[in-house]
């Protein structure tokens, strides 16, 4: 059981800051964002589901990896939106 805790409370602030972007797109968020999601490729073990692309026998790109593409193209999405809706000066 406790070997599920941490992978799942990972999950869900990668999930909660998704939101939170989506919502309120900000700087801060879309940072925090990409932060979490680093830290969901390396904590996700036990809850990585099947792979997608072996790399090595060792290592590939298992299902929850796809959680951290999507948490970043939802950060970009998010820097974007707020640089462009920053007021140019002239």
């Amino acid at each position: 059981m406790a070997d599920y805790f941490y992978p799942a409370l990972t999950m869900n602030i990668l999930v909660v800051l998704s939101a939170w972007c989506l919502a309120k797109p900000t700087r801060p968020a879309a940072t925090a964002l990409v932060s979490v999601a680093v830290v969901w490729v390396f904590a996700n073990g036990p809850l990585e589901g099947g792979v997608l692309w072996s790399l090595s026998p060792e290592h590939g790109l298992t299902v929850s990896d796809l959680l951290s593409v999507a948490a970043v193209a939802i950060a970009v999405s998010a820097w974007r939106r707020t640089h462009n809706a920053r007021p140019v000066p002239g």
